[in-house]
């Protein structure tokens, strides 16, 4: 089989290094963007095999004609640095110019657009305009749709998250969701590589156009919190509420927060929209996935020793 190249863009989050780890493996010439070689993620990248490390901002011009150069396939997941729009456009514009044969785009819906009286999320609707160019330009594109991630949990008191730790030794989890309402979780760390892989070699010609839910299982809260209790030994309780802000927040995630608040809290509306669901189409693609319970008991006492407390010891 001729090596196939494929270019990832902002490389060190959760969704793209999935990906670079899994295709390196396998045998991909993987490039990576990245905006700084700082941290710990970007250390691992450049321990990989097969990945070419592309160090500096998206708004480079010459950086990312020479990251999509020779490419048959890319994976991008933009963010909010800079100009999301704006960026989001130019890559879909320098893919399509160098011959990206395969873009996957990671995208998320605007609820406003449904015409139910939504709001639209900030940070999401960034993603749709992005979507709606990329198909308006007639670059072969599949857009995934990533459920809340597993390792958003922590004890840290940060808002939405927040998996507080009582003086009895047990955990909270305060947010506005309803507490019965389902909804979709994904380990990205553990499953987007798989999963995106599995695209990428089933190709255009199925995915072509197509929204992937890209979420293995879909939980309420109460049952969130029942398969940490299982795998920490702890109570753990939901109790539903306002978003708490207890330490700063990026310029903008307010009015990100404030816009959940009402949309899941108030109107319940489903995560994806009307018309996308969880799990089926995930389960499909990779079935190794690594579901909640097993992050909170082999995952989260980790990454919570990594942050400095020591409830678990």
């Amino acid at each position: 089989m001729t090596t196939r190249t494929i270019a990832i863009v902002n490389s060190t989050g959760r969704q793209a290094a999935s990906l670079a780890r899994v295709a390196s493996a396998v045998g991909y010439q993987v490039r990576t963007q990245l905006r700084k070689r700082e941290g710990i993620v970007a250390e691992e990248l450049e321990d990989l095999r097969n990945v070419t490390i592309f160090e500096g901002s998206l708004e480079d011009k010459q950086l990312v004609q020479n990251l999509f150069r020779d490419a048959h396939l890319a994976f991008v997941n933009t963010t909010s640095w800079g100009d999301e729009v704006a960026i989001g456009k130019a890559l879909a514009n320098a893919a399509k110019k160098a011959g990206v044969q395969h873009y996957i785009y990671s995208s998320m819906p605007d609820h406003g657009s449904f015409g139910k009286g939504w709001p639209s999320l900030p940070q999401w609707s960034s993603k749709f305009t992005i979507e709606n160019y990329i198909r308006q330009i007639g670059l072969p594109a599949t857009f995934v749709y990533a459920g809340i991630y597993n390792n958003n949990f922590t004890s840290l008191p940060y808002p939405l998250f927040c998996m507080e730790l009582k003086s009895n030794g047990s955990f909270e989890w305060k947010a506005p969701f309803h507490p019965d309402v389902p909804l979709p979780w994904l380990d990205a760390e553990h499953d987007v590589g798989p999963a995106v892989l599995q695209i990428i070699k089933d190709g255009p010609r199925k995915w072509s156009g197509q929204r992937i839910a890209l979420a293995f299982e879909v939980l309420s809260p109460r049952e969130i919190c029942a398969k940490f209790s299982a795998a920490l030994r702890r109570r753990v309780r939901y109790i539903q509420g306002p978003v708490e802000i207890r330490v700063p927040i990026p310029g903008g995630y307010r009015e990100q927060l404030d816009g959940i608040e009402v949309l899941f809290g108030k109107h319940n509306a489903p995560y994806f929209g009307p018309d996308l669901r969880a799990p089926d189409e995930a389960l499909g693609l990779w079935e190794g996935f690594r579901g909640i319970e097993e992050y909170a008991r082999e995952v989260f006492p980790v990454e919570e020793a990594a942050n400095g407390r020591t409830w678990m010891n």
